[in-house]
């Protein structure tokens, strides 16, 4: 794995049989690393996404890979997670001085002073906890909404990410946010709106943390309230194209029973916010065989019965449009436990960062990945757990 990436040794973009490269990145906090990691990894092989969609943490990493020349993203990424993992709190610890805590039972004990910190004194360059405790400001006042602050955020967005390059339009950017008023789910696309910090921030605003952050006189909260995953958007929105999705989970819907309180709490949040990742694009490959069938249909129909007005309402929905959706989920240590989405420590980033690398590796060791599929569906799902042979 790279720490830092340099010019010369970038590999040129790989010729591959889809007229879109999508990265899909969840929402997770501290776990965004895993991501990072995932994106050094397509780099290096030459897989640049052409549309980068997140939610929350997924819509930081989103904006500094869109925002910045190829050759910088992941020199960027590093800087990003370097700074809000850097807490002075812990430079006594093992996450500064490279030995790590022996043992199950000494690593979840450091994982949890590392999130209390973080609870209590904020992380670096990111947020930091209110002066005054929310119920001591008056109500309707903004500092009465959260418990921190996130203009460190804000500053730290302006110096890792080139919005002007976002705004250019050299490549999609979506970022997810849920309307405070109407509670609707609203995406800011590049295509659509120019992108701002404040887009980036309201994607990640989960409240009760983190105020709502105000955008054309309407105010947004983090998208995981309702959809944790911009995978729907990514393969919804027109015009249809064959697409190789790349989705970056870091909620794995998959576990054991829990045994205790404490493995409730875990069992509870990946739940909530693992998005059914599966049965949504089960529900996709469902739709997508109908476009297909639809399309075969309608090119049998004679001409006077094409041109009918329920053929004319039918023909948009059909297309043999190819999709490969490559999921690859960061499946998260014992000792981690429900706090493992706020713990920055800097030994837990970086082994979420390798462990997003390793896993993209071995996942484009299967040629099948990069490959258009065919047949009657027109999509092909990859899993490194369920379909590997490794």
């Amino acid at each position: 794995m790279n720490i830092q990436v340099q010019p010369d040794l970038m590999v040129a973009a790989r010729d591959l049989p889809f007229e879109c490269v999508a990265l899909v990145l969840q929402g997770g906090g501290a776990l965004g690393a895993y991501q990072a990691g995932v994106y050094e990894a397509l780099a290096e092989a030459g897989i640049h996404p052409d549309w980068v969609a997140g939610v929350s943490i997924g819509a930081i990493n989103s904006a500094i890979i869109a925002g910045n020349e190829p050759t910088e993203r992941v020199a960027k990424l590093r800087t990003f997670w370097q700074e809000i993992t850097a807490s002075p709190v812990l430079n006594w610890t093992a996450a500064l001085h490279g030995i790590a805590p022996k043992g199950d039972l000494a690593r979840a004990l450091f994982n949890q002073m590392s999130a209390t910190c973080a609870l209590v004194s904020g992380a670096t360059s990111f947020f930091a906890p209110r002066l005054l405790a929310p119920w001591l400001h008056p109500d309707g006042a903004l500092e009465a909404t959260s418990f921190y602050e996130t203009k460190y955020l804000k500053s730290t967005l302006e110096r890792v990410v080139d919005f002007d390059r976002i705004n250019a339009g050299g490549m999609r950017f979506s970022v997810g946010a849920v309307n405070v008023r109407t509670g609707n789910f609203v995406y800011f696309d590049n295509t659509t709106h120019t992108i701002r910090p404040e887009h980036v921030m309201a994607s990640g605003s989960l409240p009760p943390g983190f105020p709502a952050v105000e955008i054309d006189g309407e105010h947004y909260w983090d998208g995981g309230l309702i959809s944790n995953t911009p995978l729907e958007w990514v393969v919804d929105s027109g015009p249809r194209q064959d697409t190789l999705a790349f989705q970056v989970d870091l909620w794995s819907a998959h576990g054991e029973l829990p045994g205790n309180l404490a493995e409730v709490a875990t069992r509870h949040k990946e739940i909530q916010y693992s998005s059914r990742t599966r049965a949504s694009t089960d529900q996709f490959k469902r739709v997508q065989r109908l476009r297909h069938a639809l399309a075969s249909l309608l090119s049998h129909l004679p001409d006077d019965l094409r041109s009918t007005e329920e053929a004319k309402l039918l023909s948009p929905e059909a297309d043999r449009k190819a999709y490969s959706i490559i999921q690859m989920i960061y499946r998260s240590r014992h000792y981690e436990g429900h706090s493992k989405d706020y713990e920055f420590s800097r030994l837990s980033m970086e082994e979420h960062w390798r462990a997003g690398y390793h896993d993209a590796v071995r996942t484009l060791r299967h040629p099948e990945v990069l490959q258009r599929p065919d047949g009657q569906e027109g999509v092909r799902t990859f899993d490194l757990v369920k379909d590997g042979r490794e």
